[in-house]
């Protein structure tokens, strides 16, 4: 099948992208977020309504470029039965398509950033500082998938492949259950550690530390390491189901790098709240399937295209329910045993959750009762930088019991939001949906 839009023709295009992004990231983090603080909810919703409202601009604008360009690519009208209107309105609906399905996929992202950030302690005010950088490397990474992809998918065997790839891939969601996160067993952060050593406290909001002369990595450069590993492995599954809904490699990375976009603030705005949408997973796992069905049967089936209208459609309506049977629904919370106390006399020691390097681990031993009194009074004067400090703001400032493990249990994860933060969430996403309606009947308009 020809392409609308060849590289060789568009190259610029990409380029003109790229610089865009590239601008508006910098003024995100130069301008915007120059300095280190915590985003609240209010903000993340402000920004999210942001970025959804630049990539339906995006969307019209792509769509206005088709109408008059297409008319004057002699390539394109020496095609029998090619209709410019047409093929413009099917372009602007298969990036609308393509952003849904990316921005739907890019939650269970927000499950990871909840976890990774609770298991190494990150504190709040450095986390867009973390995803900021990951956006970057996603946008090198993701544009390396378009470009496989698109060679790839020009054999039939590929599509089929990764067609049942993703019906697999949902299938197993269903049947796989949460499992804690464990960087640790990470073979990437294995590897980093053999080549640079890592502190065992945050140094502000740097990514490495010189300590006589020799450089070490912080436990940010380790949660940013894990977390591009992370989207590395998403971008395997959410790449070739946008692939699944057009054949345009400039559709899906423009589509996948708005979602992206928009991931740092969906994040920010959900995080406390990502436990009441429990059941959007299976509305993720229903939606792989539809579009592993597309590649390996539907397209067929339709005469090499499955209506992309009706595969919106499709798409907004599972993850919709998936999203009010959550909140219909709420998951049950399990009770939590109280703490037990700890025995008169025992050493009150919490081992930090942090992947550091042997050398630089606190000595841990049978101390002598004056030594022990030196060391409670040496970490009476640590910084509130120190991991231990940061857990402990993060536990309600309750004391923790000695034999009592750091586990993935964050209570500012599973704290309840208040009623406005809900109703705020819930505008929210009626303004999405209301965005996503004025798009599609602005850009049938024009179409007809």
């Amino acid at each position: 099948m020809i392409q609308l839009f060849p590289f060789s023709e568009y190259w610029w295009f990409y380029l003109a992208f790229v610089g865009l992004v590239l601008l508006l990231l910098a003024l995100d983090l130069g301008v915007f977020h120059r300095k280190a603080h915590t985003v609240r909810f209010r903000e993340a919703a402000t920004w999210s309504v942001v970025w959804i409202t630049l990539a339906l601009l995006f969307c019209f604008l792509l769509y206005q470029y088709a109408l008059w360009k297409f008319p004057q690519d002699p390539r394109l009208m020496a095609l029998p039965g090619f209709d410019p209107k047409a093929a413009a309105w099917l372009v602007s609906l298969e990036f609308l398509t393509g952003y849904v399905v990316e921005k739907s996929l890019s939650v269970d992202n927000i499950f990871i950033f909840v976890m990774v950030f609770s298991y190494f302690a990150i504190p709040a005010k450095y986390q867009h500082r973390v995803l900021f950088y990951g956006i970057l490397g996603a946008l090198v990474f993701r544009a390396i998938f378009v470009a496989l992809g698109s060679a790839l998918m020009q054999y039939h065997w590929v599509v089929l492949f990764f067609g049942v790839f993703l019906i697999f891939t949902g299938i197993k969601i269903f049947f796989t259950k949460e499992k804690e996160v464990e960087p640790e067993k990470n073979l990437l952060i294995r590897l980093m550690r053999r080549v640079v050593p890592v502190t065992h406290e945050l140094q502000g909001s740097q990514f490495f530390a010189r300590r006589d002369g020799r450089l070490y990595a912080t436990p940010l450069l380790v949660a940013l390491v894990f977390l591009e590993a992370t989207d590395i492995v998403f971008a395997v599954d959410s790449v070739p189901a946008i692939f699944a809904l057009t054949n345009e490699p400039l559709v899906v990375f423009t589509s996948n790098i708005f979602a992206i976009l928009g991931l740092r603030a969906l994040y920010f705005m959900l995080a406390g709240a990502v436990d009441k949408f429990h059941l959007i997973k299976y509305g993720l796992g229903i939606v792989l399937i539809f579009v592993g069905l597309k590649m390996v049967w539907l397209n067929e089936l339709f005469g090499g295209k499955f209506p992309i209208g009706i595969s919106l459609g499709i798409i907004a309506v599972v993850i919709g329910a998936s999203v009010v049977l959550s909140l219909v629904f709420p998951k049950a919370v399990p009770e939590v045993a109280p703490e037990s106390s700890p025995e008169p006399g025992a050493t009150s020691e919490i081992s930090p959750r942090i992947l550091i390097d042997e050398k630089l681990k606190p000595l841990v031993g049978t101390r002598t009762p004056q030594r022990q009194n030196l060391v409670v009074k040496k970490n009476e004067r640590q910084s509130d930088r120190s991991p231990t400090m940061v857990r402990r703001r993060l536990s309600d400032r309750k004391p923790l019991a000695a034999s009592t493990p750091l586990k993935y249990n964050s209570p500012a994860r599973g704290s309840a939001l208040s009623h406005s933060a809900v109703r705020l969430i819930g505008k929210t996403l009626g303004f999405y949906l209301a965005l996503m309606g004025l798009g599609l009947i602005a850009a049938a308009a024009l179409g007809g």
